[in-house]
């Protein structure tokens, strides 16, 4: 195996414990992928995902170990989930569970529509359900795969093939709340405008089932997994690079590193981003056309900040949109920067203090931005400037004189995500347009090549967290089919 992110570490897990000796080869010295830590002056960063949802995929893993998540990850649910802003002065909180945050809906929108929330609310837990064996917990082989009429027909009356704007706002009729549950569409790459109504599980997953953290942050999760791994049998190689699959006859047979060692294969399983390892460790004529025409997700700007202060009102997570909604998609997916900008905020020493000094915060800051296809700014000369306007923006929404009492700092552009490894620069992989979802996203299993299968954000099922879990889950089950054809499926 390939990379130990998330993706990785949990498909090493599952075929660890069904049985496969598993050498896990990372290049970085700590696991994690994007799931990784920045350390600066006793400032705790996380590199990559700031939020957790769906937490018993994470149970699942440690139980398939015979072990319990809470002996080894200290979870909070976060009350409020998010703090919203919005450009008239107004402030939403996504409460920790629905009960309260039809309260809060009453208090702030009106009763009338604290009663629409609870039927949107109930309308999300159904499709959530709906498609999650449909869409989302599947592996498919083609097209054909996705055709079970009592399931389609299902999604088709939730509404899951609507766009997800009209969808929402045949609900919600307080602008507000209309965009708080539509923004998560940039998760998939795609104005809420656009995308299908099926991701609006993404507000379901974030706003109604639960938003988490994790004692000492994000990359808690990825070291407790890797630690998991180990005793699970994996034999885990930090700072390690390879440099290609070998092949024999049109099948991979392991592994070259750095340096010239070989270590063999039945199976090689990638979590680099899919297009990145099609093109940096298979050979050329491996790669599918639908991969070298794939179209991919906007970008970001991420600002860490570590402060010697605490920043004035803040929530662990912090929504800011803009005052023209649409505009702020049209510009990112125009390729330009935003005019009117939304942007997102998080305070993880809300929840543990412990990632800074004393008396200090941790700020991290993120602004949608283009990706890296067909945008010509010069993003390291960018740097500086996304830095000091972050620090401006802060200041201006309220949380203090953040730029007088800045002790570090670092800028991670799409320039930077593409250095780490990411296809067009962008952290959030190929986009979820319809004919990137489902059984037309780039198989978990390279076409081309025997003995590869994939996992990560950009193959099945897609991008954030609980996705990649079980992204890891798919690959394994590829894995042991491709040892034995008459595998069961792992449920």
């Amino acid at each position: 195996m390939v990379g130990a992110g998330l993706g990785g570490l949990a498909a090493a897990i599952r075929l660890a414990n069904a049985g496969c000796q598993v050498a896990l080869l990372e290049r970085e010295q700590r696991p994690g992928g994007r799931a990784g830590r920045l350390e600066q002056a006793d400032f705790c960063f996380d590199t990559g995902p700031s939020v957790l949802t769906m937490p018993s995929l994470l149970a699942e893993l440690y139980a398939q170990a015979g072990e319990s998540l809470a002996d080894h990850l200290s979870l909070t649910r976060l009350d409020p989930a998010y703090r919203a802003v919005f450009h008239d002065g107004s402030v939403l909180h996504i409460r920790g569970d629905a009960e309260a945050m039809s309260r809060e809906i009453a208090a702030v929108c009106g009763p009338a529509e604290a009663v629409r929330f609870e039927r949107f609310a109930a309308h999300l837990a159904a499709l959530y359900r709906a498609e999650y064996a449909t869409f989302i917990d599947a592996n498919f082989d083609s097209p054909l795969d996705l055709v079970r009429p009592l399931q389609l027909a299902r999604l088709l009356r939730l509404g899951g093939f609507r766009r997800m704007m009209p969808l929402v706002s045949s609900f919600l009729t307080d602008w507000r709340l209309v965009r708080l549950f539509t923004f998560q569409a940039m998760y998939a790459g795609m104005s809420p405008y656009q995308a299908l109504g099926i991701y609006a599980v993404i507000a379901y997953m974030d706003a109604i089932a639960g938003v988490y953290f994790p004692t000492g942050g994000i990359h808690a999760v990825s070291q407790g997994l890797a630690d998991l791994a180990v005793r699970c049998g994996v034999e885990l190689r930090l700072g390690t690079t390879v440099e290609c699959v070998e092949t024999v006859s049109g099948r991979a047979v392991g592994v070259r590193l750095e340096g010239g060692e070989r270590v063999a294969g039945d199976v090689v399983v990638l979590n680099p981003d899919l297009p990145v390892a099609y093109r940096d460790l298979l050979p050329p004529e491996a790669t599918p056309r639908r991969v070298r025409r794939l179209r991919y997700s906007p970008s970001c700007v991420v600002v860490h900040l570590g402060q010697e202060r605490k920043l004035e009102g803040a929530a662990h997570h912090n929504i800011h949109f803009a005052r023209d909604y649409a505009a702020s998609f049209d510009d990112i997916l125009a390729g330009r920067l935003q005019r009117d900008a939304s942007w997102f905020f998080t305070v993880p020493t809300i929840t543990d203090p412990q990632m800074a000094p004393a008396g200090g915060d941790v700020g991290f800051y993120l602004l949608p931005t283009p990706n890296l296809v067909g945008n010509a700014l010069n993003w390291d000369a960018q740097a500086p400037r996304e830095l000091a306007q972050a620090q401006r923006r802060l200041q201006a929404a309220g949380y203090g004189d953040v730029a007088a009492h800045t002790i570090v700092s670092s800028v991670v552009t799409p320039a930077d995500w593409a250095r780490q490894g990411m296809a067009a620069g962008t952290p959030f992989a190929a986009s979820h347009h319809l004919a990137q979802t489902g059984p037309f996203r780039p198989s978990n299993r390279a076409p081309k090549l025997d003995g590869v299968v994939f996992t990560g954000s950009s193959t099945t099922p897609g991008v954030g967290v609980p996705m990649v879990l079980i992204s890891g889950k798919l690959a394994a089950e590829r894995v042991l089919q491709q040892l034995d054809p008459d595998a069961a499926v792992m449920r």
